[in-house]
Parts: structure tokens; C-alpha cells; sequence
């Protein structure tokens, strides 16, 4: 079982709440939404660069190397920071430092957390402040997962409302709510909602704002800065942007709140390997290229893709045409490396996924392979068999769109 004798994080209270700066085997560390040595206003690839580096050592690396520790030497009191391998590890200090940068630069009293995947952090938010007899507001066009998190939610006692993403629809079943959950834009979908206002209107009621950031990451939208409580996101997807690490992250400003995310994370054991939490720390210094590229690229399918009369139902919200792009235009600074749209038939489509050569037929998004899939092959997502949920890599613009362009003419036979 347990060998912590603390309650929460090593050098936490018994509320879960951390102790402050740690030292140690990760070196000196900044204090909370601190980066040494950035220039007022430092643009997202500076500070994508050194997002949560520690201070300069002599002949110490820049970034260290995982800590693998199940246990740290301990002897007295077990003050902190660092006691056992369940509550803290030094590698996750250094990613969730730079995590609590990115989503909230220059902001102090942020705290980031990480965990196994993005599933295990969406689960640490909603298992952590509901309890039987609240209600929470879902999205009904969200992650697949959430319908299994709504049928675990139900099991304990707790009300689950449901409404789209699209026309800020949750404010009507948002009165007596203990937590509004939002995702925006939607995957896969790519509806997107006005954060500022429904968070605005929770809060008035008293209800709490999550808001999953996956699909934006926080290069594309910050959502404490629009005035949610929680900003959570899967790391897998394109913060770390390699197909090859399963991560999540919580990041919130409220102590209280973010000491019950991280008491959660040690019932449960929720946690990332050392190893994976290094590799997401030495992605993140690459994210503002590769979502600039990415981005980009996505922007020139889209276009590419409205020519074509056999696709129906293209979305992309940075199309100026696309029914999201006004209110993502407010909220975001950057609108996501996935574009979703309809072909006429499974068939069609699936001859379309087994023409491409330059994309895999894979699930998940934002790596830098292009991947595709039909997305109606898992069964839980609302939307027409022909249905392609299409996430853009770093390849050459040109050759990535000429490749897709390709497998459409012919799968057309």
C-alpha cells in the first residue's frame, strides 16, 4: 500500500495542497508562472522553448534527464518535496511547470498536473468535485469517452445534463449545475463555443468550468484566461505531437479546488512514467512549429477541399466561412490541426483512406504524420458513416494536399 505518510503531494498539507518551490534532483526551479531570463512579452516559440527549464547549473544538462524513483532517501519527518513516486517526481515538476507557462504565461498561483493520459485527467476534475446529487453539464457531441464518464457519473448519484457545443447551447440546462464541461472546439465536430460567456453565466449560478483544450492546445486558446476554473487537454495529442506518449494534464489558479485534482490523482495512482513525462517536457520545446505548420497546412486543405462537389459538411474553424469561425476568431489565436468532413458513402470513404499514401488510417490527432480515419468505424460518435475526421501533419503543404486530392479522384471509381 501506501508507504507516503502524507496526505496529498510530498510537502503537501493534508488538503493535498503543495508546498511551494522544490529543489533537488531537478535543480533549482522557478517559482509559479515565473521563466527566467524571458523578455517582457516573449513570443509562444521562445516561450514554448524554455517552458519550465530550471535554472542554469554548471555542467548540469539544460533539461534533465527522467528521474526514475519509486521512493527518495526520507529520513525524519517526511517534509517534502520529495517522498514517493505516486505523489511527485522531479521530471513532472519540470512538465508541469512548463504546462502551467503555456497555458497561463506570466500569471502567478497556476498549477498544472499531469497524468497518465487525457482520460485520467478528465476524470480526475469530474470525480474530484461531484458528488451525489450534484448535476453536471456535458457536452452531447464531445470526446467518445464521455458517454462511459457519463454512465459512471450516473452510478453515483450524480444528474448529467447534455446539450451541443454549437450556439453556446449549454447555458439552458446550466441552472442548479455544480460543474459545466466544455469542449471547444469539439471533437470531431469542430463546433465551437463562447467560452467567456458560459463561463460567465456558470459562475453567476456558482458552478465550476472545465474546459477540455485538447484540440486548441495553449498556443491555439487559454482557457483561464477566458475565465474557466480547469484547462484540461490530452497530452498525447499534439502538445507532445509524436504519436508515441500517452499524457493529460489539469491546470487551474484555485488552491482548493486543484488540492482535490491532485488527492484524486493519488487515490487513484493516475500517473505518467518518468520517461514519458520527459519526452512531452522535450516535444513541448518544438509545439509553436509544429502547430504554425500544422495549422497552416490544415487551413490549405480546408480551402482545397471546399472545390470539391463530392464533400459535404467540411469544417475547419479557420475558414471564414465555417458556421464557428466568428467566435473562434474572439477566443482563439490559433485554430487546430484538424479538419472533418463527409463523403458520400462508407464506401467512398473507406476506398479514400485506402488511397491516401502520405496519411495513416490511424485514430488520435495532431501528430506530425497526417493521419485520417472514418470515424463512424467506432460506433460512438453522431455522425454519417462517410464521415472523416482528418488530422494534418508537418508534411509539405503542397505534397499533403495533392496526396488527399489524389486519393479523391480515385476512390470516385
Amino acid at each position: 500500500m501506501n508507504d507516503s505518510a502524507t496526505e496529498g503531494g510530498p510537502g503537501a498539507a493534508a488538503d493535498g495542497s503543495s508546498s511551494g518551490a522544490a529543489t533537488g534532483a531537478a535543480g533549482p526551479l522557478p517559482g509559479p508562472g515565473a521563466q527566467p531570463g524571458l523578455p517582457d512579452g516573449a513570443g509562444d516559440g521562445t516561450r514554448a522553448v524554455r517552458a519550465g527549464l530550471p535554472e542554469p547549473v554548471k555542467h548540469e544538462p539544460t533539461l534533465p534527464g527522467p528521474v526514475f524513483a519509486a521512493h527518495f532517501h526520507l529520513p525524519g519527518d517526511p517534509t517534502g518535496p520529495y517522498t514517493y513516486g505516486r505523489d511527485e517526481n522531479p521530471t513532472w515538476t519540470l512538465l508541469e511547470r512548463a504546462v502551467a507557462e503555456l497555458e497561463a504565461p506570466g500569471q502567478e498561483g497556476v498549477e498544472a498536473l499531469v497524468f497518465a493520459s487525457g482520460m485520467a485527467a478528465i476524470s480526475s476534475v469530474l470525480f474530484s468535485q461531484l458528488r451525489a446529487g450534484d448535476a453536471v453539464v456535458l457536452p452531447n457531441d464531445g470526446y467518445q469517452a464521455l458517454p462511459l464518464v457519463r454512465a459512471q457519473l450516473e452510478t453515483y448519484g450524480i444528474e448529467v445534463r447534455t446539450a451541443p457545443t454549437g450556439g453556446d447551447a449549454q447555458l439552458e440546462v446550466l441552472d442548479g449545475a455544480k460543474l459545466l464541461w466544455i469542449e471547444t472546439p469539439s471533437n470531431p465536430g469542430l463546433d465551437v463555443c463562447d467560452v467567456r460567456r458560459l463561463a460567465e453565466a456558470a459562475h453567476a449560478r456558482g458552478a465550476l468550468v472545465a474546459v477540455d483544450n485538447t484540440l486548441a492546445t495553449p498556443l491555439g486558446q487559454r482557457p483561464l484566461e477566458l475565465g474557466a476554473d480547469f484547462a484540461v487537454a490530452s497530452g498525447t495529442k499534439q502538445l507532445t505531437g509524436h504519436g508515441d506518449v500517452l499524457l493529460g494534464y489539469v491546470t487551474g489558479r484555485d488552491a482548493e479546488t486543484m488540492a482535490a485534482v491532485r488527492r484524486w490523482r493519488k487515490i487513484v495512482g493516475a500517473i505518467p512514467g518518468p520517461m514519458e513525462a520527459w519526452l512531452a517536457h522535450r516535444s513541448i520545446a518544438t509545439l509553436q512549429l509544429r502547430v504554425d505548420r500544422q495549422d497552416a497546412t490544415a487551413l490549405a486543405l480546408a480551402q482545397a477541399l471546399r472545390e470539391r462537389p463530392e464533400v459535404t459538411g467540411l469544417r475547419y474553424p479557420g475558414l471564414p466561412d465555417d458556421p464557428s469561425h466568428e467566435i473562434a476568431s474572439q477566443q482563439m489565436r490559433r485554430y487546430g490541426c484538424v479538419v472533418s468532413f463527409t463523403l458520400p458513402t462508407r464506401a467512398r470513404a473507406d476506398r479514400f483512406l485506402d488511397r491516401l499514401r502520405l496519411v495513416d488510417d490511424a485514430t488520435s490527432f495532431g501528430g506530425v504524420r497526417s493521419t485520417a480515419e472514418r470515424r463512424g468505424r467506432w460506433g460512438g460518435d453522431a455522425v454519417p458513416e462517410g464521415f472523416i475526421r482528418f488530422s494534418v501533419g508537418a508534411e509539405d503543404p503542397g505534397d499533403l494536399v495533392a496526396d488527399v486530392l489524389r486519393a479523391l479522384d480515385e476512390s470516385a471509381v
